[in-house]
């Protein structure tokens, strides 16, 4: 990357992140009846208590999450939709601590899925020790036990981080394998957190612009 004029920089970048968030406000709900039952998953990301509700990276803006994918989990559940929760679940040697700070630690509360999520219950756990759940050998496993999945709605946070890398994973595994599926991601149903430069914003705007472009399809909502 080649750094250009600072004004110059911010007067483009204020015109593309216009019209990338017309792009956004445009976007259309997909009704959560219209999705094939038998062949779709329903994933939850890191709908835990160390983002959501206590310790250092809490979160207002993922709490906030909690009403809406309880909504869904409860809609999946009366249409016999597979369900998927990943769970930030580290040990103390985590290398992931020299970025962030020290979080969701194995065995204590941060790492449990919020109480309004885990009473629905009826999902499969899968903890992980890295921002990309995708990489867990668990998960890999229910991938190839469940190929007659097509369809992926992924929820939960952050937006730009475990939901992004996680979303665009998923997506080019598929497509290294000449498979079509459907990664779907509701602008409802997904957030990020609000520090310093890290504008809450700014990145999830960012981040969604940049899974569309590689073919995640992201919805205005799941409608119930």
């Amino acid at each position: 990357m080649k750094l250009t004029n600072r004004e110059d920089f911010l007067s483009s970048s204020r015109e593309a992140l216009g019209e990338i968030f017309d792009i956004l406000g445009r976007l259309a709900p997909v009704r959560i009846k219209d999705l094939p039952a038998d062949s779709t998953a329903f994933v939850i990301i890191d709908m835990v208590n160390g983002f959501a509700r206590e310790g250092a990276l809490k979160s207002p803006e993922v709490e906030a999450l909690i009403p809406r994918i309880a909504g869904m989990c409860k809609a999946c559940d009366q249409l016999g939709i597979a369900k998927l929760a990943f769970a930030d679940c580290h040990t103390e040697a985590s290398p992931e601590f020299e970025a962030y700070p020290a979080h969701c630690l194995s065995g204590t509360t941060e790492g449990e899925v919020v109480d309004e999520i885990k009473g629905i219950g009826g999902y499969r756990l899968f903890p992980k020790n890295s921002t990309n759940g995708f990489l867990e050998s668990a998960f890999r496993q229910w991938l190839e036990n469940n190929p007659q999945i097509g369809t992926y709605v992924v929820v939960g946070d952050c937006t730009d981080i475990c939901v992004e890398q996680f979303s665009t994973t998923l997506k080019a595994w598929f497509n290294m394998q000449n498979k079509r599926v459907r990664v779907i991601v509701p602008l409802s149903a997904v957030d990020t957190y609000h520090l310093g430069v890290h504008n809450s914003g700014l990145m999830n705007v960012v981040a969604l612009y940049g899974m569309m472009l590689n073919g995640i399809e992201v919805v205005k909502d799941i409608e119930l």
